[in-house]
């Protein structure tokens, strides 16, 4: 909404047509975050906004300039209807600050309360509990550091104060259901590459594991707080919904599946498991990867292989069923997915190891994962590429200018000039933390780990691409790539989506984009061709009979 307009939706609407619809077409900003993510903010803000359906009226509970929620942010209602919990940053550069908080609501007074005003890090994702009396909600504590450890905390709504619940639990934890008695608060936990359900206990103030159905997307307690329903993958199985019993003898033993609605999929396409390796690196860590081999696999056989690097750079591969697990396999192809330095799911210290240090540690696990697959009997060494997206793609760029290594490479969305990154990037927090400071503060890490410099060095054949509403790695950083390439006479190519962010499309992109990586892996390392001309696909006339 526009803040001056609130809940009026015709004053909203009026404005917004007025801006889209009429001769002049320009954005105006007088601060930082004039955009987020893929779109440009114009002096709109999120808020929430309460319907009353007795008198048919709208009211702006959430006034002023601010969002509420912050993007990807959370809000809670109490059990009685009369409390709103919702978090929202007020700091006044909000572009440089993690700093979210909770505020609740009263909605018979209008009265908003900070309750979270003494943590300057970030609070949200709140959950009331059935009870009424506690809040519970998501914690770091670290100012200006996104990828903290992210802890369980509660508040409790009779005593005015906070407890942070799993401070000893060294990984990640998140998406929080209470029991239906108040006395339990489950969470998913990032943790070697699955994502277990705990339970915390607030009498005993302990936790344990409750089930590990690897990816657990969704996930809810049953009135009787006997047994949780979860929507689960796996990387050969997609989504289905389970039923995971949690108290008794059979709790996290006995799961059922409740849902078959992929069957026709799975008893029709060889979708392959993950075999879980650990590689040592010179890093002195063992280096955990998953290993997804061909469709319909011949040990006897040699193959190509593909390396996939995943963004974040904090977060893990996981065992979960998502296209790049299946789609090159059913190519012909090996695909390996490591979780090196800067991952999550392997303790805190592992996920900060990365932060000003994005081409050190990273770099020599990819290689000594690389040279490690290479050794296999059934991976044909000559044949092998990478691929990465986001930080990923950043490291596809270093990749280029370091490494002869790998026959083809694809780069998605990646950071290549880190200087021309700060500038026009949106969450400022994050090369600040991660970088040490803006490029005038540290330009010495900004000269050694941006890839622009060593552009010199490129020779591999490689595939860009981007999309021109990506606001967090603006697409020019994929254009300036690609200039390096080609001034380097590397074959190479450029693709971007003109409508499409950060990830493409899933429904009018993802087929171009899987058969643009099919083509280009095909072209270098000898795997199956892709199935649709690319120049038809790109003009819209692949599917035309």
């Amino acid at each position: 909404i526009f803040p001056e307009c609130g809940a009026d939706n015709a004053c909203n609407r009026e404005i917004l047509e007025d801006m889209q619809n009429g001769p002049l077409q320009a954005h105006m900003a007088d601060r930082l975050f004039y955009r987020h993510w893929t779109f440009y903010k114009d002096g709109r803000r999120t808020h929430l906004i309460l319907y009353d359906i007795d008198r048919d009226s709208y009211k702006d509970i959430t006034p002023g300039d601010y969002d509420y929620p912050a993007l990807w942010g959370g809000f809670t209602v109490s059990p009685d209807g009369r409390y709103v919990c919702v978090e929202s940053n007020h700091d006044e550069f909000e572009a440089e600050t993690t700093n979210k908080d909770l505020f609740l609501i009263d909605l018979t007074t209008g009265v908003m309360k900070n309750l979270t005003a003494a943590n300057q890090a970030y609070d949200g994702q709140p959950v009331f509990s059935p009870n009424g009396r506690y809040i519970a909600y998501q914690q770091q504590k670290t100012p200006g550091y996104e990828a903290d450890l992210k802890r369980l905390a509660l508040y409790d709504l009779q005593t005015g104060q906070s407890t942070t619940l799993t401070e000893r639990f060294d990984n990640w934890v998140q998406q929080f259901r209470w029991s239906p008695d108040s006395r339990y608060i489950y969470f998913k936990a990032h943790q070697k590459g699955h994502f277990p359900i705990y339970r915390f206990d607030l009498r005993t103030n302990t936790w344990r594991q409750i089930v590990d159905v690897k990816t657990p997307d969704a996930f809810a307690v049953a009135p009787d707080g006997k047994w949780l329903a979860i929507s689960r993958r796996t990387i050969d199985h997609p989504t289905e919904i389970v039923r995971a019993p949690v108290r008794g003898k059979s709790a996290g033993k006995k799961v059922t599946r409740l849902t078959w609605f992929n069957k026709a999929l799975e008893d029709s396409v060889d979708l392959r498991p993950a075999e879980e390796v650990w590689i040592p690196s010179p890093t002195g860590k063992k280096i955990h990867t998953f290993i997804i081999k061909p469709h319909n696999f011949d040990p006897a056989k040699k193959y190509p292989l593909i390396l996939n690097v995943h963004g974040g750079p904090q977060y893990q591969w996981y065992d979960g069923f998502r296209g790049d697990w299946q789609v090159y396999p059913g190519a012909g192809y090996i695909v390996a997915f490591p979780n090196p330095h800067g991952s999550t799911g392997y303790g805190q210290t592992f996920t900060a190891a990365i932060s000003g240090d994005w081409a050190g540690k990273v770099y020599r696990d990819v290689m000594a994962v690389a040279d490690s697959l290479a050794r296999l009997a059934y991976v044909d060494d000559q044949r092998m590429g990478a691929m990465g997206w986001s930080y990923g793609g950043y490291m596809m760029m270093w990749l280029e200018g370091h490494t002869n290594r790998f026959k083809a490479i694809v780069s998605m969305m990646g950071v290549y000039d880190l200087p021309a990154m700060y500038g026009a990037t949106e969450e400022l927090w994050f090369p600040e933390w991660d970088l040490k400071g803006a490029p005038w503060q540290n330009p010495e890490l900004y000269r050694k780990f941006s890839p622009h410099n060593y552009v010199k060095n490129f020779k591999t054949p490689c595939l860009v691409i981007t999309g021109e509403k990506d606001y967090r790695v603006p697409y020019t950083q994929s254009l300036e790539f690609f200039t390096g390439l080609q001034k380097m006479r590397v074959p190479s190519r450029l693709i971007v989506f003109k409508n499409d962010g950060h990830w493409p499309n899933y429904v009018r992109s993802m087929p171009f984009y899987y058969n643009a990586h099919l083509d280009w892996f095909s072209k270098y390392l000898g795997g199956q061709p892709a199935p649709y001309d690319m120049k038809k696909m790109l003009r819209n006339r692949a599917f035309k009979k």
